[in-house]
């Protein structure tokens, strides 16, 4: 609306403008003649009456019609007009009006005002975004308007959030701790992998201290003009202490917080300039009282030591990714918003998703609440949570993919054969569905899921993830032959030489390469600089892990062989109805070894497959998809 009023008085100005020096007076009518032949027709007593000006007589003939011309100097022209009889009369010369005469003046200096006004107005404004505005802070202030978050939206993170509960008394009533001479810290550093809440929950402290919140980017501080980022950060302290007690949120630090010597220029560069003065105005000679600083960053080991030295960041504060009872509690906030049907159960939903964040939850109850919308349902049932989990943990499902009756065979066969080593591994994981149905970049899967969340990875459970997941490659070679083996099973190759190599070079867990670690270092360089220094080892140590490295994985190939060759009868069974009935959940397979029936209802009567060697798998009904939904024709 502000630019629309703009253009609109531009607009105007223009017409004004244009309507001032237009010639008010309209052009005369009449045909234009020689001034010769006009003292010929007033010599032979043909014209009527004539008006004189400087630059034009215009004038009437006896019959009636105009006609005008451009006179030259003629002392004489008045006294022959008055022998032939001809009515005379003058025009006055028109003078500019007062508006004409002011607006022609002043033009230039309103011009000239104007564009001062303009690059004023422009160094003024705020937020850095004036063109004249390379040093103003980018920081937004979010008042209570903006929409209040307390602790009380923030769930599923209650250790990190019992923390910063004295940040917040002492916000609400800074005397109760001066009282003793207690400091309150300056800085809280809070780390987390993306997605845990680091930001609500700096917004949470804010809310339920009742203070403003200045939030910005580790970026934004960051330009191409030297000295920029410095100036944003002192331009960011002024105005958090006109509105002190405040908090100040830096998001993702690490963009301007990385350790100093590692760029080029002699450790001169705008992003350690900016870092420097950041420094300075955390712990320097002038005190920021009231003003608390709240950091976040997934890369708390890239960070500078001075910032997190006391005085400075004085707590690191770490927002774990919730365990089961957190993401209970997560998903019974996102569910607020969301119409549940009454089969819906948090506590079954959060079992089943293991290692989820915060937003991977909101997501989660998101994408439930949109198939349900999809489908035309006025609730979110049960079904649409475990499809939309499905869909998030193993990708949307593929039905237009167009699968010969060879491959769908050696998808079920593979497939049978992870969850058979699966079942008969008592240290892995339970299953809880698989299917032939592509999913992602997968032709079929196996999904387990723990029982419990689990905080350390032990040889067994290692030895058998292993096996799992060579049971589909075992498969495809008892079923097929050596020469059909495909290359469906490439993804469970990288998974067990990666875990392999991780127990040898990471974990200890090779008796012949001993407690050593060899792995080479992860860390981030940046440009050409790297923290830690590569492992150096001899061609014989290297050989000798290169050989235990596949000595494990060959031990869990060997494993699933033996487990596969003794159940062959469940495993021809379990295929037979993954081709039958596409998807399939834990407790269905488990029913199907124990011989019993699985007991699904469609269209049809029962079905009732049994774990038997050659077992033919009756076709009486059309196949079904994930959760008795029937699947379209031929997929």
């Amino acid at each position: 609306m502000k630019s629309l009023l703009i253009w609109v008085g531009i607009l105007l100005a223009l017409a004004l403008v244009v309507t001032l020096f237009d010639g008010k007076t309209p052009a005369p009518q009449g045909n234009t003649i020689a001034y010769s032949a006009f003292l010929d027709k007033v010599d032979e007593g043909t014209v009527k009456e004539v008006n004189v000006s400087r630059d034009l007589i215009t004038g009437t003939f006896k019959s009636g019609d105009k006609f005008k011309t451009y006179p030259v100097t003629d002392p004489q022209l008045t006294d022959r007009l008055r022998k032939a009889s001809v009515a005379i009369s003058g025009r006055p010369e028109e003078s500019p009006s007062i508006w004409q005469y002011v607006l022609v003046q002043a033009l230039p200096f309103l011009l000239f005002l104007g564009i001062a006004f303009f690059v004023m107005r422009q160094m003024q404004k705020g937020g850095g975004s004036g063109a004249m505005g390379f040093g103003k802070s980018r920081a937004r202030m979010l008042t209570q308007k903006e929409g209040k978050v307390t602790f009380d939206d923030v769930a599923g993170i209650d250790e990190a959030r019992e923390e910063l509960q004295e940040i917040v008394e002492f916000l609400k009533d800074p005397s109760k701790f001066a009282r003793l001479g207690g400091k309150i810290p300056k800085g809280a550093l809070l780390v987390g992998s993306p997605g845990t809440g680091k930001t609500l929950l700096a917004r949470a402290i804010a809310g339920e201290a009742g203070v403003p919140f200045f939030t910005i980017s580790g970026s934004d501080f960051v330009e191409m003009f030297v000295g920029v980022g410095a100036s944003r950060v002192r331009d960011m302290f002024e105005q958090a202490k006109k509105s002190a007690p405040c908090i100040v949120f830096i998001d993702e630090i690490d963009a301007v917080g990385r350790h100093r010597g590692a760029g080029l220029g002699n450790g001169n560069d705008e992003r350690e300039q900016t870092l420097n003065q950041l420094l300075v105005e955390m712990d320097g000679f002038e005190a920021n009282e009231g003003i608390i600083i709240i950091a976040a960053t997934n890369r708390p080991d890239v960070l500078d030591p001075a910032l997190l030295r006391p005085g400075r960041f004085d707590r690191q504060v770490v927002v774990p990714r919730p365990d089961i009872e957190g993401r209970v509690k997560i998903l019974e906030v996102h569910m607020k918003k969301v119409p549940l049907a009454p089969d819906v159960d948090s506590r079954t939903i959060a079992r089943g998703t293991p290692g989820f964040s915060g937003a991977d939850l909101a997501n989660l109850v998101n994408e439930a609440a949109l198939m349900a919308a999809r489908k035309g349902k006025r609730l979110v049932a049960m079904a649409e949570f475990e499809e939309a989990k499905d869909k998030v943990m193993m990708g949307a499902e593929r039905r237009s993919m167009v699968m010969t009756e060879d491959e769908k065979r050696m998808t079920a066969y593979h497939e049978a054969g992870h969850a058979i080593v699966a079942l008969h591994e008592t240290a892995s994981d339970p299953i809880h569905k698989a299917t032939i149905i592509p999913r992602g970049r997968a032709l079929g899967m196996v999904m387990r899921l723990p029982e419990r969340d689990s905080y350390s990875y032990h040889r067994d459970k290692m030895y058998a993830n292993l096996a799992v997941a060579m049971g589909g490659r075992v498969a495809e070679e008892v079923i097929f032959g050596y020469d059909k083996v495909s290359s469906g099973a490439s993804g469970d190759i990288q998974y067990a030489t990666g875990l392999a190599r991780d127990m040898v070079t990471k974990w200890g867990m090779s008796d012949k390469v001993g407690p050593v670690e060899y792995s080479q270092p992860e860390g981030e360089s940046f440009l050409g600089y790297s923290a830690s220094q590569p492992v150096r080892m001899s061609n014989q140590t290297q050989q000798l892990i290169d050989d235990e490295i596949r000595s494990i994985v060959e031990g869990g190939l060997n494993r699933a062989k033996q487990v596969l060759s003794e159940h062959i009868d469940q495993l021809h069974a379990l295929a037979g109805a993954l081709l039958e009935y596409e998807t399939l959940t834990g407790d269905e397979i488990k029913k199907l070894i124990a011989g019993e029936e699985i007991g699904r209802i469609d269209n049809g009567p029962k079905t009732t497959i049994v774990a038997a060697a050659g077992t033919s798998v009756p076709k009486t009904r059309r196949p079904t998809g994930p959760f008795g939904n029937p699947s379209p024709a031929g997929t």
